[in-house]
């Protein structure tokens, strides 16, 4: 076996190559963030495939005898247990070296991507943020965590959350807390209205902007178009969700901004908070029939 690193690698071994390579890189940011909030250590193997309903309803009633589709199952290779989880148990996962791939094998997950669709759909954000929280969720049941009783699940939860946010995808409070702390740098000057906003990507990148005035009022600038041009200028193009932040009244986006969010991602959701409060709404119930290439307008635009 090789000499331990300080810093572990995650060696993703997938069924094939037809996997988009912007989800392969997504599952691979997941499962080596998990590997490091774990502080494992050395180069560490997983067998990761991407299947359909019916392929993991095979595999859920052959090893598990429940026929019924799930949205993701996890094979561990190692006696791993939430008293005894891969971070004190070092030892175990030695066991696993595979000299073929150099590194220590910590066993296999199974992703449906129907059923990530659809939870995506239910729970209001993007597909790649579901599947991004499915492979955390498998990991670290493969580093012995669980969720059978309220303690084991509050562990494994927050262990989770901290390897997402590390892999950049926060949550929708983390999103808020962002919008919050974006209010800080606010130019707001003559209208003494500050705003900021936290703009979350489709991949889980984040973007902050703050409102910008000018003593030439209409070259001021809001929050959300502070945000979304800073996504844009560096290649981003899909957005999952938005929150914007005030300090006495509701900050709902003006039409321009409304505008700008549906050129690009008429799903995405709006999150405002304000003082205690905070709301919710979809861009498409804010901009109702809304103009932009996702829609008829793209028989004529450009033209």
């Amino acid at each position: 076996m090789t000499a331990a690193l300080n810093k572990p690698e995650v060696v993703l071994l997938f069924d094939d190559d037809e996997t988009a390579s912007d989800l392969k890189a997504l599952v691979r940011r997941v499962c080596q963030s998990c590997l490091e909030t774990e502080g494992a250590e050395g180069r560490i193997a997983v067998h990761l495939s991407l299947v359909s309903d019916e392929e993991i309803a095979a595999v859920n009633k052959e090893y598990r005898n429940n026929p019924s589709s799930t949205d993701v199952l996890s094979f561990p290779s190692c006696g791993f247990t939430p008293a005894r989880t891969l971070k004190s148990s070092m030892d175990l996962i030695g066991t696993e070296y595979d000299p073929d791939i150099d590194a220590c094998f910590l066993g296999d997950i199974l992703i449906s991507l129907p059923h990530a669709e659809k939870q995506a759909a239910e729970y209001g954000h993007s597909f790649q943020r579901e599947v991004a929280y499915l492979t955390a969720h498998a990991m670290f049941h493969l580093m012995g965590y669980d969720h059978m009783n309220k303690e084991d699940k509050t562990v494994m939860r927050s262990q989770e959350e901290k390897s997402l946010e590390k892999a950049g995808l926060v949550s929708d409070d983390k999103l808020l807390e962002k919008a919050r702390e974006a209010m800080r740098f606010s130019y707001s000057p003559y209208s003494h209205y500050r705003v900021g906003a936290c703009l979350r990507c489709c991949d889980g990148s984040v973007y902050t902007g703050c409102n910008i005035e000018n003593s030439s009022y209409g070259a001021s600038n809001c929050a959300e178009r502070t945000a979304i041009f800073k996504a844009v200028s560096e290649g981003r193009r899909q957005f999952d969700a938005i929150a914007i932040a005030s300090d006495e009244f509701a900050p709902w986006p003006c039409g321009i901004c409304r505008q700008v969010m549906y050129e690009f991602s008429p799903d995405m959701r709006v999150l405002v908070t304000w003082g205690d409060h905070t709301e919710e709404a979809s861009l498409k119930d804010l901009l109702v029939n809304g103009f932009g290439p996702a829609g008829s307008a793209a028989d004529f635009l450009g033209r």
